[in-house]
This record gives structure tokens, sequence and C-alpha cells, in this order.
């Protein structure tokens, strides 16, 4: 279990932001449950959800350097809740997958060819005993826009993406599960999507990010 809870390069929580993000969970009075909720709750809807700012430069996957920003996606807000808990002493670990997005992704499927999301993070909490999924990847307001209800995480069951839209449309629908990772395989990331979308390369830009 120590390697779940271990600082790495990725989820490098010794980092003074990070350290600055969960100082107000560090409350000997809260239990893991209580941490881990809450701490969700402020990534979820402190970082605002953008699939359209992705990167294979291995710097920008940071936990320290998405803390900086306003915005993330999937993956980088995994990465941030990830190094969070981790830094409260909590075990957790990247779980990542392939979904199939069914409402408002006609600018995701003109530029990658599809609407199949590949590689979708979300995170592994172990908890009272067991591991449960945390998805803290859409924000209220976004699922407010897109008609569904913001996903809750109580740390006894898994949170996963809503099958369905609040007017009974189909939401997400889950493809392929690619298991868990103790740390962010960055060449697996970097592989998979090259397989799965055949435009990228000319999507990179100079610096390893992608230019919608």
């Amino acid at each position: 279990m120590k390697e779940h809870t271990a600082s790495t390069y990725y989820f490098d929580y010794d980092h003074p932001i990070i350290q600055r993000l969960v100082s107000e969970f560090g409350h000997a009075e809260l239990s893991d449950l209580e941490k881990a909720k809450q701490l969700y709750l402020k990534v979820r809807d402190g970082w605002r959800y953008n699939p359209y700012d992705i990167s294979f430069n291995k710097e920008f996957l940071k936990s320290s350097n998405i803390a900086q920003k306003n915005h993330g996606h999937c993956i980088d807000k995994s990465i941030l809740y990830i190094s969070g808990l981790r830094a409260l002493g909590i075990p957790a670990k990247l779980h990542l997958a392939k979904v199939k997005n069914h409402i408002a992704v006609e600018r995701l499927t003109e530029k990658f060819g599809t609407n199949e999301l590949t590689p979708h993070g979300m995170v592994d909490v172990f908890l009272n005993g067991k591991w449960v999924k945390a998805t803290p990847a859409f924000n209220q307001e976004l699922c407010r826009l897109t008609g569904v209800e913001p996903l809750e995480f109580d740390g006894t069951e898994d949170s996963i993406f809503q099958e369905f839209s609040n007017d009974g449309k189909e939401f997400m629908e889950y493809l392929e599960d690619y298991g868990s990772f103790d740390d962010v395989p960055i060449e697996f990331i970097q592989q998979n999507m090259k397989e799965n979308y055949p435009k990228l390369e000319n999507l990179l830009n100079e610096a390893g990010k992608l230019e919608f």
C-alpha cells in the first residue's frame, strides 16, 4: 500500500502549492472518508473541465503545474485529486478507460474523427478497507449546461460517469477498461492516443500540446 501514498514526479505533493491545496483538510477531527469527499468536491468544481487542453509534455502533467491552472481534462483532474489524497495519507491510484460521449462533442468529433474519448482518467481511492472509484472530471457548471446531474462521491460506492442525461438520453458509455496504475503511465497514454486518433500528429505543436 506504500506505493499508493508515495510522492512521485507526477504526484509531487511535497510541492508547496499542493500542500496549500490540502491544508484545509488536514485537521485530525476529519476522517479519511470526509477528507476524500471534501477534496473531491474541491477538485471537481475548482478546476473547469476542458477536454481541449491536452499535452504529451511530462512537465504539464505534474500535479503542481495542474494546480496552477483553472481548468484541466479528466487525467489532469485525476492526477490533482490523487496527489491531494496521497498528501493526506490516503492511498490512491490512476484508473484509465475508454468511453463514448453521446452529448455535446461535435468539436472533438470534428478534430479526432470520433466521439470516443481515450484514455479517460478517474481515480481509485482506498477507504474503509476497499477500493472505490471517483470521477472528478465534470464540474457543476458543465453538468448544468449538458443536462446531467453532477457526479457525487460518498466514499463508499463507485462514482463513475452518468449513463443517461436528465431527459433520458444516452450520455456516457464505458467501452474498455485499461485498469489502474500506481503512477502516470505516460508512454501508455501517448501510444493509446496515437493508436485511437490518427489525426493526432497533425494537431501537436512544438511544445507537445494539442492545437484546436
